[in-house]
């Protein structure tokens, strides 16, 4: 790709920070349009929220390193298992990557000044932060913290005394933040593309960005209403999900099904697109199979739609949609098994550097393997008879939501926070928070399935002894986990200060975002850029 004039670093000193908006300061922040700052404002929301869920989840492990109470009662645990369910689902992992990553650089990626409705971005920030205070403030009012689990379950989450209400709103009203999110995106990728950038020469990035806004548009809505029905059961005991008036609660986790699992692509497409551009750029090859990964990103969203019934296996659903169902989710595995596939073939005789961002992105693909393949073992309807709703769900679930979302946007921040902030960071101390991460992580969760194997029922506050070394083992992997996370964010913070300058490149990637300054100035390109070739193009990237 080619800019028709070439930026030079001196351009780097054109700060973002300091533009975009009237206002001065933190308001300068809070009320500007600029994608750029709104993809920093969220950046610093979500990882924030991320600090206090590894929190309440590193308590709940405290609790749980040996049989009996140890630090809290019963109910303290319910609350905190709903908190860190809530926290890490609807705060951090759904929006981690396209209200960050996404909001920054996707406009970029396509050579567009800003997104297609500025200000309805910053109207999506705006829901985020006052659904999240809703939620927040639903611990100190009431009858307290809700102890539902993240699902809400209905009856009880109808019958309990908590303040599930509050808490229910909250995440009704950060729909709509994730509505307006993927609007903004479908718009921006139809509209917005610069000069010659026809569909088959977007980023991947940008195709798994696309794909997932189709679903946030479609499948929240879905949620949304579905949370609403809950607070007006609370609020006027209509009966729609209780049994005792008549209700049905299986309509409650259909309608929730119906928008969570196809949630699970909105957390993962985008960390797929981050990994599509992070592995040609350190391998020096062109993606292989370009078209097969987009199309990819298009099925994975579209069959997504039609498996949650595999939540319910032991629901009481009828014979017939078990297997349909079982059937569906066996093959909305067969594009991801292309993407691992091509990612791979990319690799094969590439010039690899073995830099931070591709070591994350190794361990994604490895660690999004696992939970993959447990997936397949919970679509099979005679074994997830015996592992639904044990432990083995939880080390599924966080292979997949935590191995692969989180490490994903680590290696994004890895790859692009050069690109943001204009300073590289150390690069010794990133690798030994990736040996701690690794360490930790398998410790903490592959303990897991193995507990859910030999029969540990999830959500327990207390365990028979003969769990207590697997649960010893997980609650020290825990404490390992944390050490790497630390070390990893302080390394980032640093950088911030003490990094050397990163030059507009400095890892010699091919797209659009590369071709200007690191920071980027105000509308991103000091011209537009005209594209003549595909993002991947590293012949052409040499001859330049």
């Amino acid at each position: 790709m080619t800019t028709t004039k070439e930026n030079t670093q001196a351009v780097a000193n054109t700060n973002f920070l300091n533009t975009g908006s009237r206002y001065k300061g933190l308001l300068g922040w809070i009320f500007s349009t600029d994608h750029k700052r709104i993809g920093i404002l969220y950046l610093v929301s979500i990882l924030t929220f991320f600090v206090v869920g590894v929190t309440i989840g590193l308590l709940m492990r405290l609790e749980l390193i040996a049989p009996g109470p140890t630090i809290v009662n019963p109910d303290t645990y319910n609350a905190f298992f709903t908190l860190h369910g809530v926290i890490m689902i609807f705060l951090f992992i759904i929006p981690g990557i396209p209200a960050t990553l996404g909001n920054f650089f996707l406009p970029m990626q396509i050579g567009a000044p800003d997104v297609a409705f500025p200000r309805l971005n910053l109207l999506s920030w705006w829901l985020f932060i006052i659904g999240a205070v809703i939620a927040i403030f639903s611990l100190f009012s009431g009858g307290g913290a809700p102890d539902t689990g993240w699902t809400f379950y209905a009856p009880y989450s109808i019958k309990t005394g908590t303040n599930v209400t509050m808490a229910v709103f909250g995440a009704f009203v950060m729909g709509f933040s994730s509505i307006l999110t993927g609007l903004n995106f479908i718009v921006t990728i139809h509209r917005m593309r610069a000069k010659g950038m026809r569909w088959f020469r977007l980023p991947l990035f940008a195709w798994g960005h696309y794909a997932t806004a189709w679903i946030q548009v479609l499948a929240t809505p879905v949620l949304s209403i579905t949370l609403l029905l809950v607070v007006v059961e609370r609020w006027m005991n209509l009966g729609l999900f209780d049994p005792a008036k008549g209700g049905d609660p299986l309509l409650y986790q259909h309608l929730f099904w119906i928008y969570s699992h196809p949630a699970v692509y909105i957390m993962i497409l985008p960390a797929m697109g981050i990994v599509s551009e992070i592995i040609p750029t350190f391998s020096r090859q062109r993606i292989y199979g370009y078209k097969a990964i987009a199309f990819s990103s298009l099925a994975i969203a579209f069959v997504g739609y039609l498996v949650w019934g595999h939540h319910m296996y032991t629901s009481g659903m009828s014979d017939t949609a078990r297997w349909i169902f079982s059937l569906l989710t066996f093959l909305v595995a067969v594009p991801s098994g292309v993407k691992v596939f091509n990612w791979i073939a990319t690799l094969y005789k590439g010039s690899i550097k073995l830099e931070p961002p591709l070591l994350f992105t190794f361990t994604f693909i490895f660690l999004f393997s696992i939970g993959g393949l447990t997936g397949l073992v919970q679509g099979a309807l005679a074994t997830d008879i015996y592992l639904h709703d044990t432990y083995f769900i939880v080390g599924h679930f966080h292979y997949v939501m935590f191995g692969g979302t989180a490490f994903a946007l680590f290696a994004g921040l890895l790859y692009w926070l050069p690109k943001i902030t204009g300073k590289m960071y150390n690069k010794k101390p990133i690798y030994r928070s990736w040996f701690l991460l690794f360490i930790g992580f398998n410790l903490l969760y592959f303990s897991m399935l193995i507990l859910g194997w030999l029969g540990m029922p999830r959500r327990y506050y207390d365990y028979l002894p003969r769990f207590h070394p697997l649960h010893l083992t997980s609650t020290i992997g825990s404490w390992i986990l944390v050490t790497g996370l630390i070390i990893f964010f302080v390394t980032l913070l640093r950088s911030l200060k003490r990094g050397d300058s990163a030059g507009p490149n400095p890892w010699g990637g091919t797209t659009l975002e590369w071709q200007t300054s690191s920071p980027p100035p105000h509308e991103n390109f000091l011209e537009p850029p005209v594209v003549d070739h595909d993002p991947y193009n590293y012949d052409e990237h040499q001859r330049r």
